[in-house]
């Protein structure tokens, strides 16, 4: 029984490969890209059951420049999916703007070319996308008849498929009609003139097919490459040569084909002499002319590697656009969604669950694609001791393949009480910093075989899934340990006097760790009362420190009576003795209900604003003195305000007003303008208003304190 299995039949497998009779994608699809003179292309099906797009067709390049996007989640940020969920036609002109709109796809193809995908959709449904590429030589911007010819054809296509749906005849997965890979290429060797000729000249000579096959090779190559035609004749170059396996050289490949541009490169023959190749290509092929370096001065040499033979692109590939998609997770629950959306379809899961581990026990991390999520959660605090292939994978950091539910029954028997629905499954130990961080689990509908090669990619996925996660489990102890700090220096509560309404908000910086240096607090001294609020400098742990010590200093100066100007000096004096070489703004004063009169005393902090009971706003002109720590001697006046019923003060930072780019006069104003319209509103909501209304309070690059206190009638 495999962790996070929920019953049930699983979802729907796609269509078997099995090409359909008439081969309607294909056709379109080679017509589509003859219209705009494209040279590659492919058509996208939208799965019925979950939100992804198979590729079902792909013409006029190798499917595997393609790989790393054969399964893309609907929400995932490439252009084929962008093009099917806002139903448009998405531009990409060349390779600067597909590095700066979608860089995982410039990452793994940095080669210049344009692309264009389009939906193909019917007014009341989307069945999937399509695209087409040009090489990199395309004008900056589609032109209207091509743009006319694209959506003609996805509007035919998608009508073909409606119809198609309606007589019971979907259509699936068909074979590419304009890159069929040729059968026999050893026995296809030309005519004979053309070979007498070809054989006279000085050079070498290859042609490669579109997969990068050898479908013919001269004397002249033969002798340079140093192997006899009969190993060379359907072969990859960078296979059958062993001093040409290096990645480099088949991305040369691969530039060539996208770009439709002459390529070329350097390589050492052992023991010491440089071949030089160039790579002239087409939409069939290309042609290769080998020579002596030394006839090719202007080549700068590659480096060759040593070693294991490396990956070959499906790997690279992979590896390359998940890991550029994980580096954006922030949190755990991020790295479980981009775990389910972009490496789950593209390594053709249905369902996956996280699992991590805490107290010698197993703990469900997060899950998804599971009908019944109470099977997935009944492993959650089970004991690592415990013999599954979740916490074998964890403890072991081996990871697990299972082809089929019989292989994972019989090694493990009485695991599978619980059926799931799903009959494969691949147990990835997630380690980072040398360490177990967790195992992550994918589920497969449908018995699946694990081939070297995949086993070597999931694993690599494994190892960048580990790195996202460790990243994210620190992030969020950051935010929880923040958070509570913040919440243990703010008062709980408010608690105001007779007579007196208060409402408080405090919002953290969009940045760093979430905790500031921002305060408020309401001292109840029966008959008066204290409210104050400030700002350290800084959005950090020291910064919140200094704010508590503040805090109680103030609390403490209130209790033993002294008047505000006295409290401010006190507090002045406490920073200064503090060593803290930290500066603060503050703002107190202290309230009489019964007179309806407030004493204000202020350092450096921004006046507030009082909203009188006819609606009429305006900011308070209050004596000050300088800012809490800078001068020891300094000195703070009071002014006294008069509170009529129903008048609202307005207490805040600075981050409430202050923001690049916005002018504090305007958005005072803007302030006004709101509590002048809302100031009639009870005062929870009224303080909610104020936050979310504010363009800085949104913007926040800047931590923010709110504090509203209404006079109500005298007690």
């Amino acid at each position: 029984m495999s962790e996070g299995p929920g019953p049930g039949s699983g979802p729907a497998p796609p269509a078997d490969g099995a090409v359909a009779a008439r081969p309607v994608l294909s056709l379109e699809l080679a017509s589509m890209i003859e219209e705009v003179q494209a040279h590659s292309g492919a058509v996208y099906l939208l799965r019925a059951d979950e939100p992804v797009l198979e590729m079902a067709v792909h013409a006029g390049m190798p499917r595997a420049f393609a790989a790393p996007w054969e399964r893309v989640g609907l929400s995932a940020p490439i252009p084929v999916a962008d093009a099917a969920r806002e139903r448009r036609l998405v531009w990409v002109g060349g390779e600067e703007e597909m590095a700066s709109r979608y860089p995982r796809i410039a990452v793994v193809l940095p080669y210049p070319f344009a692309l264009a995908a389009m939906p193909v959709a019917t007014e009341s449904r989307v069945y999937g996308a399509a695209y087409v590429t040009w090489p990199g030589a395309h004008p900056p911007e589609l032109s209207d008849r091509e743009r006319a010819h694209l959506t003609a054809a996805c509007d035919r296509l998608a009508l073909r498929l409606e119809r198609a749906a309606a007589e019971n005849r979907p259509l699936g997965p068909e074979a590419d009609v304009l890159a069929v890979p040729p059968s026999g290429v050893a026995d296809t060797l030309g005519a004979v003139e053309a070979m007498r000729m070809v054989a006279r000249l000085p050079y070498g000579l290859m042609s490669l097919d579109l997969h990068g096959r050898i479908t013919f090779v001269n004397a002249a190559a033969v002798e340079l490459l140093d192997r006899p035609p009969g190993e060379l004749l359907g072969t990859l170059p960078w296979v059958s040569v062993s001093w040409l396996n290096d990645p480099m050289y088949e991305d040369r490949y691969r530039a060539a084909l996208l770009s439709q541009q002459v390529t070329s490169f350097v390589a050492l023959r052992p023991p010491g002499e440089w071949l030089s190749f160039r790579m002239y290509p087409s939409t069939n092929g290309l042609s290769v002319r080998v020579t002596r370096a030394h006839a090719m001065a202007d080549m700068t040499p590659g480096t060759v590697r040593s070693g294991p033979a490396p990956s070959r692109l499906v790997t690279i590939s992979q590896v390359l656009s998940l890991a550029g998609a994980l580096t954006e997770a922030v949190g755990v629950q991020d790295v479980v969604q981009l775990v389910w959306e972009e490496v789950t379809p593209a390594v053709g899961g249905q369902a996956m669950v996280i699992l991590g581990s805490q107290g010698g026990r197993l703990h469900v991390l997060g899950h998804r694609g599971y009908d019944d999520p109470h099977v997935v959660e009944r492993f959650d605090g089970l004991p690592l001791t415990e013999r599954t292939p979740g916490t074998h994978a964890l403890t072991s950091g081996v990871p697990a393949f299972f082809d089929s539910r019989e292989q994972l029954e019989r090694l493990y028997p009485g695991r599978h009480e619980t059926p799931d629905g799903f009959a494969a499954w691949a147990y990835l130990p997630l380690i980072a910093s040398g360490r177990p961080v967790g195992t992550c689990v994918l589920a497969y509908a449908e018995p699946h075989a694990f081939p070297a090669d995949e086993r070597a990619v999931l694993t690599s996925l494994g190892g960048l899934i580990a790195q996202a996660l460790e990243r994210a489990q620190l992030y969020d102890a950051k935010h929880r340990l923040a958070h509570g700090l913040q919440q243990a220096l703010l008062p709980s509560s408010l608690a105001p006097p007779p007579g007196i309404e208060a409402a408080a908000r405090y919002l953290p910086a969009m940045h760093g760790m979430d905790i500031g240096g921002d305060f408020y607090d309401l001292v109840p001294t029966l008959p008066l009362t204290a409210a104050v609020i400030g700002d350290v400098q800084g959005h950090n742990v020291t910064a919140a420190g200094l704010m508590g010590q503040i805090r109680t200093g103030v609390r403490a100066y209130t209790t033993v009576g002294q008047a505000p100007h006295e409290v401010m000096s006190s507090t002045n004096r406490l920073l200064i003795d503090l060593g803290a070489e930290l500066f603060a703004s503050c703002l107190y004063l202290r309230l009489d209900p019964a007179r309806g009169r407030a004493v204000m005393a202020r350092a450096g902090h921004p006046p507030p604003l009082l909203r009188r009971p006819d609606g009429r706003v305006r900011v308070l002109d209050l004596a000050g003195g300088p800012l809490l720590g800078i001068d020891a001697a300094a000195v703070y006046p009071t002014t006294e305000v008069s509170l009529a019923p129903g008048s609202v003060l307005v207490l805040y930072t600075d981050g409430l007003v202050e923001s690049p780019g916005i002018d504090i006069e305007d958005a005072l104003v803007d302030l006004g303008g709101l509590l002048s319209e809302a100031g009639d509103q009870p005062l929870e909501r009224l303080a909610d208003e104020v936050v979310r209304h504010n363009p800085a309070a949104r913007g926040r690059v800047d931590d923010v304190a709110v504090l509203l206190l209404r006079a109500c009638a005298r007690p």
